[in-house]
């Protein structure tokens, strides 16, 4: 095909719109439907939304940052705060594999434990951190427990998906009346440990980045120091130790495997402080429980009185309509027009990454790009922007499509290459348009729906950097120490987080797309890439 046929009379439109159609009737959402309604409300909430650059200088500011990136002093880095990053992690992620794992066994059976670990994983690390904080201080016990509590919950969805997807002939073949457990670990673990050890170790790579964003809260990891430097013009010292972590994510490979990590977890147990929290710990847990997080009307008053409850009401009203509304709008407004950038920009960054688009030198030059877009926290990235452009929504948008940018399409061009291409297809632009995107596009639209609710969770927190979403009225509550408004908040940013998960559930039912001959999941992904599971995309 000519690339004057792909530009003239509307052909690409056409051509698209009839392959991404799905083949059960026009009562049904189409791919096409589906795509313009989020592309509209994205417009919409643009038009809305405040991404004013309100820096006085930001072109300066950013050309001092660049030289800083060209003249890293990495004689400068504190290397301590990489050994602490790292043992965050490795505790973390440990504790939260071997909860989720218990949980997910009983998962698909118990309501209970699904809302427990629905509630631990709609938490970002940040907001526990802030909760833990004001009871063990900024201490190890923090940052353990900000990693493992939401990752916790991560693991159990995962884990328990696995073991509904795997094969139940061994199971079948037990004796009548094993127990539940036994079933599982004799029968279940032997085939599932390979994944579970895959998604662990890669959830191991999520936790350093989340251990990074802890130190912006005043734990002693990598980004403690990077918040320093960046507060201080330091570019040079804020790049030499930004390359470093770098350097950490990409070798995750070499250094953390099956063999290797039992000595990790001893080496990141005896490099943490030994006392956490002193003896007053205990006396935090109940005082905070006890008293911090319960509504104030609700510490004075008689809880089978009315007159308790009608305080309980007023308190919270100005709470619903002055802070969760607006905050819950603005975490849409800017989740929504995250998510739209960012699928437009997986879309063009995929081919980076596939042999098929740019040979094998190409290809490997874009997964560099691609590695160290994705190794980028959101949260430091926003931060970093909002140095150079001043307070807006513009930073967040930006840092969160980019990053989850990086991650799909790094998926997608892997994935590009598996695809069977028949013996003329055409090359360049038409093979882009006519052959590889038509293919991909209805699972690009599964991992857009499965980003989804990761992107509001994320812009949640975006809140404590000045964007008034929920999480800066969350951040306010905690300065105030009003506990008890600051859990409200937190639960709201929960519900937030549900509602949007069911969506889009309901979204990729409606689109059938787990029906779909092309399925992303069904691609090479190693043991060293990001696997499916990893953005919620269930194997067949």
């Amino acid at each position: 095909m000519r690339l004057s046929d792909l530009i003239g009379a509307g052909a690409l439109s056409r051509a698209l719109a009839n392959r991404w159609r799905l083949a059960d009737g026009p009562s049904s959402p189409s791919f096409t439907r589906t795509s313009l309604l989020f592309l509209t409300s994205a417009v919409a909430c643009l038009v809305i939304a405040d991404i004013a650059i309100t820096a006085r200088h930001p072109w300066a500011e950013l050309q001092r940052l660049m030289y800083g990136i060209l003249r890293a002093d990495f004689m400068s880095v504190e290397a301590w705060s990489v050994v602490l990053t790292v043992a965050f992690a490795v505790i973390g992620v440990s504790i939260g594999a071997t909860v989720g794992l218990g949980l997910a066994v009983i998962y698909p059976n118990s309501r209970a434990v699904r809302v427990i670990a629905l509630v631990l994983r709609s938490i970002h690390e940040l907001f526990w951190a802030l909760l833990l904080i004001q009871v063990f201080g900024v201490g190890p016990v923090t940052g353990i427990l900000a990693i493992a509590l939401p990752y916790s919950g991560i693991f159990a969805k995962v884990f328990a998906e696995m073991i509904e997807e795997a094969d139940l002939s061994a199971v079948r073949v037990l004796p009548v009346g094993t127990s539940t457990i036994s079933a599982f670990v004799y029968a279940r673990l032997p085939e599932l440990a390979g994944r579970f050890r895959t998604y662990t170790l890669y959830r191991l790579e999520c936790g350093l980045r989340s251990t990074l964003v802890l130190g912006f809260v005043g734990l002693p990891t990598v980004g403690y120091h990077l918040e320093s430097y960046f507060k201080q013009g330091h570019y040079a010292q804020a790049a030499a130790l930004l390359g470093v972590f770098y350097v950490l994510i990409g070798t995750r490979r070499l250094w953390a495997r099956p063999a290797t990590l039992p000595f990790l977890l001893i080496g990141s147990i005896l490099v943490l402080p030994a006392t956490i929290g002193g003896s007053s710990a205990l006396v935090n847990v109940v005082r905070f429980f006890g008293h911090d997080i319960v509504p104030a009307p609700l510490r004075v008053g008689e809880w089978t009185a009315w007159s308790t409850w009608s305080a309980l009401g007023a308190w919270f009203q100005p709470i619903f309509v002055g802070q969760i509304l607006p905050g819950a709008w603005n975490t849409l407004v800017l989740s929504q027009i995250a998510l739209v950038s960012m699928g437009l920009l997986s879309l063009i960054l995929f081919p980076l990454v596939s042999r098929r688009f740019f040979g094998p030198a190409g290809q490997t030059a874009g997964r560099v790009l691609l590695v160290v877009v994705r190794s980028t926290p959101e949260y430091m990235l926003a931060y970093v922007l909002l140095q150079l452009m001043g307070p807006s929504m513009l930073p967040a948008i930006i840092a969160l499509a980019v990053h989850n940018a990086g991650i799909v399409g790094y998926l997608m061009g892997r994935h590009a290459d598996a695809l069977d291409y028949r013996a003329d297809a055409p090359t360049g632009l038409n093979l882009y348009a006519y052959e590889t995107v038509p293919r991909l596009y209805g699972q690009f639209l599964a991992y857009m729906l499965y980003r989804w609710e990761i992107i509001v969770r994320e812009s949640a927190i975006f809140g404590i950097l000045g964007v008034r979403t929920l999480g800066f009225h969350v951040d306010g509550a905690i300065s105030e120490l009003r506990f008890d408004v600051a859990v409200v908040l937190i639960m709201a940013t929960v519900l937030l987080s549900a509602g949007i998960d069911w969506i889009s559930r309901r979204l990729r039912k409606s689109l059938r797309i787990s029906t779909l001959p092309t399925r992303l999941s069904d691609g090479p992904v190693s043991s060293g890439d990001v696997p499916s599971d990893a953005i919620g995309m269930k194997r067949p």
